[in-house]
């Protein structure tokens, strides 16, 4: 019996997010709270044996693995199939004015991610989930019985996890939301995927559960 372990997990907070302004391939600096959301996390994974690390080559991404990595000495491999999905004009827009400008296509982005489709410039769901499932399953296959980590983003995630759990794209948008460093856990036993853990804040300490009212804002 083959066991492999895949641990998930969003970026921490960025200024961006408290900004309540869409990233994307678009990048900004984490937050003191970003930082401490990453080192809460880390300590929740300081006792797994770790075989790899993967990041979204975006910054906010890789500065969280970072952190996470703590005290090993393992690399991160950084890569851009795990980038969050292109959002074309509307990076670095506020989301009231997305939302006021682009009423039908807003309210796709996060209900209806089928029927979603970018202003100008950016990734359908669909591009979004051929780029990436591919680059998920070739991790599992070139690190098989291990436990791994991937560092990524808020509908990056949904997608990756919507896949192990069998939903549909349009499915997606009833999927619960993913906060920052919230994390996700799937094991892969002989190739058949089990989902343990859908967006676990377990690890938030004190006033912290206040930032998931700013975590559904932005991506």
């Amino acid at each position: 019996m083959t066991e492999t372990v895949l641990y998930l997990t969003r970026h921490g907070q960025t200024e961006w997010n408290l900004q309540k302004r869409m990233q994307g391939h678009q990048n900004s600096a984490l937050t003191t709270l970003g930082k401490q959301q990453a080192e809460w996390l880390k300590e929740r994974l300081e006792g797994e044996n770790l075989g790899a690390i993967y990041s979204s080559s975006s910054l906010r991404a890789f500065h969280t693995a970072q952190i996470l990595r703590g005290n090993r000495t393992l690399p991160i491999q950084q890569l851009d199939e795990l980038m969050e999905i292109n959002m074309g004009i509307w990076e670095g827009m506020k989301t009231e004015q997305i939302e006021q400008d682009y009423p039908l296509q807003y309210a796709r982005f996060f209900t209806s991610p089928d029927l979603y489709v970018p202003v100008s410039l950016g990734e359908t769901y669909e591009q979004l989930e051929q780029r990436l499932i591919p680059a998920v399953e070739c991790i599992l296959n070139d690190n098989p019985g291990q436990k791994l980590l991937i560092v990524t983003h808020r509908m990056t995630l949904k997608v990756i996890m919507a896949h192990f759990l069998n939903k549909s794209l349009r499915e997606i948008g009833e999927m619960p939301d993913i906060f920052s460093t919230a994390l996700c856990k799937v094991q892969v036993i002989d190739g058949k995927s089990y989902v343990d853990l859908l967006g676990d804040t377990s690890h938030y300490r004190g006033a912290q559960n206040q930032e998931s009212k700013i975590g559904k804002a932005t991506c």
